[in-house]
């Protein structure tokens, strides 16, 4: 089943995308609503539906939801390899990578749809960043906690692909303060174009659960990276679990792989060239990304968007009592 949101002249509609066509779920259900709801329930709703479709043609896809939280994982070995080369001057996996799959979150309010153009920040160094992403579902109200990684994989409703846009000069400059990334990713992120159920996907697993699901980014037509999606360090459900651990998943969330390896971004191969080869995006650029059993996902980049600015700190005494005003 592939679910997905859409723009028509009738007003948005949620539903199935059902071979070339978009039908409602019915009984005014939101995709918000049949997350919730789980997997099995999703299936008897695409059984039963009735509503006449409409072609995918007449229709604008919107991000296929409205997520709850972002956590992006960096769960690629070798995209950890290539941007290190490029900030450290020579590769190196930090041995605490290898422990546990690290995410940091993004911001839920500045999703993009397919096809939406980026507006970025002005900066030097636009990039892309080509990820899966699971979707988590049929998680009961209080649930989510301290997840097994089967249960957590047993939350997995399905997938969809995001492209992390990412201002490598901004975000260089916030981790160099040990915390962020911040303001050098959270402009934007493309989600698209439909979430795929994860039934849908169960072939391409792989005997360790990781998902062999072929990836390729092209900027302007030219194939810039390929990787395979089991090239992951840990499979989805270990993600999960891990985002549970203490806190809570819930339904809605999202939780980005992280990026491919092999030219998932261009941060990558700039590490590995030891140059801007390729240059960093400009205005025009058009990122095409394609993951084997979900579809593709293209945008093109917009012009930057200037900001108000804000002066540096200041050089203030270290009181400890307030002066008299």
């Amino acid at each position: 089943m592939r679910i997905a949101r859409w723009q028509h002249a009738t007003g948005i509609g949620e539903g199935f995308v059902i071979d070339d066509t978009v039908a409602p779920f019915g009984d005014g259900l939101t995709v918000a609503e049949v997350l919730a709801g789980g997997l099995e329930a999703a299936r008897l709703l695409h059984e039963r539906v009735t509503d006449a479709a409409t072609p995918l043609a007449d229709v604008t896809l919107l991000a296929p939801l409205a997520p709850t939280s972002i956590r992006d994982f960096v769960a690629f070995e070798e995209h950890v390899e290539g941007v290190s080369a490029g900030v450290e001057g020579t590769s190196n996996v930090a041995d605490e990578w290898y422990e546990y799959p690290t995410f940091y979150f993004t911001n839920p309010h500045t999703v993009l749809a397919p096809s939406e153009a980026v507006s970025p920040p002005v900066c030097e160094r636009l990039d892309f960043e080509l990820e899966v992403a699971a979707v988590v579902g049929g998680i009961a109200a209080g649930g989510g906690v301290n997840l097994t990684p089967d249960e957590a994989a047993s939350h997995i409703f399905g997938y969809t692909i995001m492209n992390d846009w990412s201002a490598r000069d901004l975000q260089a400059r916030e981790m160099m303060v040990r915390l962020g990334p911040a303001k050098g990713k959270d402009f934007g992120t493309t989600l698209g174009p439909w979430i795929v159920t994860a039934d849908e996907l169960a072939p391409f697993l792989d005997d360790g659960g990781f998902l062999a699901l072929r990836t390729e980014v092209r900027v302007n037509g030219d194939l810039v990276g390929e990787d395979l999606l089991s090239n992951m360090g840990w499979p989805f459900g270990e993600l999960v679990a891990y985002a549970s651990r203490n806190s809570r998943v819930v339904s809605g969330d999202v939780l980005g792989s992280g990026t491919v390896g092999n030219g998932g971004c261009l941060g990558e191969l700039w590490g590995r060239n030891g140059a801007l080869t390729p240059p960093p995006l400009r205005t025009g650029d058009e990122v095409a990304m394609s993951v084997e059993g979900i579809g593709d996902l293209v945008a093109t980049v917009g012009p930057a968007v200037p900001a108000p600015a804000i002066p540096p700190a200041r050089n203030r005494p270290r009181l400890r009592h307030r002066r008299a005003f």
